[in-house]
This record gives C-alpha cells, sequence and structure tokens, in this order.
C-alpha cells in the first residue's frame, strides 16, 4: 500500500505516568513498518474524529459505538485487550465493515490464578484476620476458623479458556467434585478436565465455591438473581470475574448482609467505574476495580497477541480472535484488507 498502515491505542493505555501497553510489542510494530500512536485523550465512547485516519484499533475500556464508525472508512479492525466485548457495538462493527478481534487464551492463565488467590483469602478469611491484627483484636480470632479447598465442591459457571485454566490449577488441592455449567461446551471437553457437567440448579446448590467466568450476552444477563443465590448453601462462596451484569447486586448484597451466604468476591460491576456501592458496606467481600487479573504478564502477552493480529492485518491476513465471522463476505471489510497491503 502507498501509505503506512497505522494503529491507534486508545489514550487509557497511557494514564499519566503509568504505560499498560508493553513496549516491546510497540517495538515490533515499528519493526514491521507499521506507525502507531496513542490517541490524544480518554473518551468513555470512542468518538468518530479520534479513528478517522486509523487502519485499526487497539482498545482498553471504551465504548464502542454506531456513531464511533461515521467517519471511519478507513477502519480495518477493532482489537479488543483482552477477550470480553461486552463495550463493543458487534452489529456497527460489522455494518461498517470493520473486523472485531479479542485476544483469546491471553488471559485464562492470569485469571484462573487470581481466582483462586480469591478462593483462598475467602476460605481463610485473610481480610478479617488482616483487619483484626490491624486493629489489635486478637481475641476475635477465633471467630473467624478458615476452611480450605480440600475435599470442596467447585462449580464453574462457564467452562471456556478460563474456566478450564482453573480446573488446571485446582489439581493439587484435593477437591471433591468440579462441576460446570455451559450449554456450549462438548462433553468431551468436560471429561477431559475432569469436570461434570450440569444444569445451574444443581450446579448452586451442591457447589461450596461458585465461580463465574461466562461472558455477558444476553442468555448471561441476570443468570444470578434472588432465587438461584437462595439456592447456594449458606457456607459457600461467590466469585465473579466475569462480568458485573451477570449477577444482579441488590441480590447479592441481600445474600450477604444477611449471611444467607458465606462471603463474596467481585472484580466486576453493573457500571463502571464505581464510587460508592452498597458492597463497600460489607464486611464479608472482596472487591477489586477490574483489575484482579492484572499482572505485568498478562499485560505483555495481551499486548504481544494485538499485535500480531494487527500484523497479520497488514498483510491481508485474517488473524485468530475473529467474533463478527460475518465481516468477512462484506464488501467494505474486504476492499479494506486488500487495500491494507497493496
Amino acid at each position: 500500500m502507498s501509505r503506512p498502515f497505522n494503529v491507534g491505542l486508545t489514550a487509557d493505555f497511557a494514564s499519566g505516568e503509568v504505560r499498560l501497553f508493553d513496549n516491546a510489542s510497540l517495538e515490533g510494530l515499528r519493526k514491521a513498518g507499521i506507525e502507531w500512536r496513542f490517541l490524544e485523550r480518554h473518551e468513555p465512547v470512542l468518538a468518530a474524529h479520534q479513528i478517522q485516519d486509523l487502519d485499526a484499533l487497539i482498545c482498553l475500556t471504551p465504548r464502542v459505538t454506531a456513531d464511533s464508525f461515521s467517519k471511519s472508512g478507513r477502519l480495518l479492525a477493532v482489537l479488543r485487550f483482552g477477550v470480553g466485548y461486552d463495550t463493543v457495538d458487534v452489529g456497527a462493527c460489522t455494518e461498517a465493515g470493520v473486523a472485531l478481534f479479542i485476544t483469546s487464551g491471553a488471559v485464562n492463565y492470569s485469571v484462573a490464578e487470581a481466582i483462586l488467590g480469591w478462593m483462598l483469602a475467602l476460605g481463610h478469611h485473610s481480610f478479617q484476620k488482616d483487619r483484626l491484627t490491624r486493629e489489635g483484636k486478637w481475641p476475635e480470632k477465633n471467630r473467624w476458623m478458615g476452611s480450605e479447598l480440600r475435599r470442596k465442591t467447585i462449580g464453574l459457571i462457564g467452562l471456556g479458556g478460563i474456566g478450564g485454566a482453573l480446573t488446571e490449577l485446582l489439581k493439587p488441592f484435593q477437591t471433591t467434585e468440579l462441576l460446570a455449567f455451559d450449554p456450549y461446551v462438548a462433553p468431551e471437553r468436560a471429561a477431559a478436565l475432569n469436570t461434570r457437567l450440569t444444569d445451574l440448579k444443581e450446579l448452586l446448590r451442591a457447589s461450596d465455591y461458585v465461580i463465574v467466568t461466562c461472558p455477558l450476552n444476553e442468555q448471561t444477563r441476570g443468570l444470578l438473581g434472588a432465587n438461584e443465590l437462595a439456592l447456594m448453601k449458606p457456607q459457600a462462596y461467590l466469585v465473579n470475574a466475569a462480568r458485573g451484569g451477570i449477577v444482579d447486586e441488590s441480590a447479592l448484597e441481600a445474600a450477604l448482609k444477611s449471611r444467607r451466604i458465606a462471603g463474596a468476591a467481585v472484580d466486576v460491576f453493573t457500571s463502571e467505574p464505581v464510587l460508592q456501592h452498597p458492597f463497600f458496606a460489607l464486611d464479608n467481600i472482596l472487591l477489586a476495580p477490574h483489575a484482579i487479573a492484572w499482572t505485568h504478564e498478562l499485560f505483555q502477552e495481551i499486548s504481544l497477541m494485538c499485535c500480531q493480529q494487527a500484523m497479520a492485518l497488514s498483510k491481508g491476513n485474517i488473524p485468530a480472535g475473529l467474533i463478527n465471522h460475518e465481516v468477512r463476505e462484506r464488501p467494505k471489510f474486504l476492499e479494506k484488507l486488500r487495500g491494507s497491503h497493496d
């Protein structure tokens, strides 16, 4: 092509003194003859003027809507930094001839390890014991007898890449049984992971830990409400490292406040960022700002995958991680893909 392939990164990758995107990966783009830049300003909703001269956009947190594409006749792809894409209007991407990619597989280990850490912290009451120590309330430690993962039943809502990675990490812990609710997973995959597929109600009734790792979509939105949480054991814990809209926050607050369940850990909220929330007043929930799995290793791997996707597109190839497969049939997309390497 007569002009260089141009990649933009949303401004939230370079906030203040912290640069979240891996420098070595960006150097790889430069060596491949690809120009890149951070967008000048962070907008909660991506503005059309920000991307009108780009061939590909690597996107962290901004929402991408139909209006975002109103001036983007050149844009070939949105490369979502991660695996969730509920912030992107997939239909609008397809209509505009824009491919949407996620970094499939790159987050699996980091998220699974973070979930495991939370499971251990919940069972051993790490948060409460830390607080007792700081406040000089040693005699109260008798109230916080912990519980091991050994001989426990673990229920996974979603047995995709993250759920599968978690089953591997749990192998040394001598759990009684691994259960999974996932209508889209083949029995052969579950069997290979030593996990028994079941329906949602049985999973909730039987599990000592309920782990939410499924994507947010129309089938999972509001999946766990008051009726579902009422099925859980009083000594059970809920961990949500997926998306906030899957669990009804008011129902979870009520279950925690009444000690209907033992505790929870939540990395995601229905509306983000969160400056104030009823969860803040509870002593049996662990919270994180949608960053519990953020590690140097995670961001290096996702950065590398995004850059590899951009390099493939610059050569007219379609890399792994495509979400809107129907875009392959759109003339606008095919024309831009051909033009990317002419």
